[in-house]
């Protein structure tokens, strides 16, 4: 069962995932160069600080808590102390790009907690294997947006497409790491529907996937509640495909993001 990671400083709200199971709750407090980054795109810069990361950790009973740090920087050892301090259960780590800049990172850590290497640069792809190993990883996260911007991609599920989500995929496994990928919209929703994505991550063997803003968009009472019986069940039955169905599948998902991203301008 994918674990579903949501982002949020709202203790009701991380209340009500974690009553429901299956989640990791996500504070966010990565900052540093994102504005430039994400400039003129659809993108959310987050307003969490560190004092949510106790917040959040406070009202869960079953769920872990990841916070995600500024890139590395002066101040990195300072911030890791901090979430530390409040309760991280998990530390990510965002636009690394060399192997000795996440082994600093982890010596930071010191073995506290279990590290998130979020992958979202070309440099890091690039040596992949260079830092898989690195001490005190948990699992392997591939964030489609900034990596696709920083290939000079069209559309953030082309890494997807081009298989170098799947090449993440065969490292971690063989390093005995979990690995996640994206994020993910509603069934029925999205360039790319929710539902073909999910049925990627199964395909992959991915263990966790983020939730959109439009998935958990609030329409009323136990909305997410009841989205999240959906996901649960399409799951289930795309667990059913035999082989062959998979690879059609995959085929076909494939054809639609080369579609989708042959309409799109390549990125500044």
């Amino acid at each position: 069962m994918l674990e579903l990671i949501q982002i949020t400083n709202d203790p009701g709200f991380a209340r009500r995932c974690d009553a429901i199971g299956g989640f990791r709750l996500f504070v966010d407090l990565e900052r540093l160069g994102k504005a430039q980054r994400q400039a003129g795109r659809n993108t959310l810069i987050s307003a969490h600080e560190v004092a949510d990361v106790g917040r959040i950790k406070s009202v869960l009973r079953q769920t872990r808590l990841m916070v995600r740090v500024n890139p590395l920087h002066p101040g990195s050892g300072t911030e890791v102390e901090a979430v530390l301090a409040a309760g991280a259960d998990l530390v990510m780590l965002p636009m690394f790009t060399t192997a000795a800049q996440l082994l600093e990172f982890s010596q930071l850590v010191a073995g506290r907690a279990p590290i998130v290497p979020l992958l979202e640069t070309a440099q890091a792809l690039a040596c992949l294997h260079e830092w898989i190993a690195t001490p005190g990883l948990h699992e392997v996260y591939v964030g489609l947006n900034d990596l696709h911007l920083s290939l000079g991609l069209r559309f953030m599920f082309e890494p997807l497409a081009l298989g170098l989500v799947e090449q993440v995929a065969r490292a971690a496994r063989a390093q005995g790491l979990r690995f996640g990928f994206g994020g993910i919209a509603r069934l029925d929703e999205g360039l790319l529907p929710g539902c073909d994505v999910l049925a990627e991550h199964l395909r992959l063997g991915s263990g966790s996937v983020i939730l959109s803003r439009t998935f958990h968009r609030d329409e009323g009472r136990d909305r997410l509640e009841q989205e999240v019986k959906k996901l649960r069940a399409a799951e289930a039955e795309l667990a059913l495909r035999t082989p062959m169905q998979i690879e059609a599948d995959a085929r076909r998902i494939r054809t639609a993001i080369d579609a989708i991203a042959a309409t799109l301008g390549r990125p500044a």
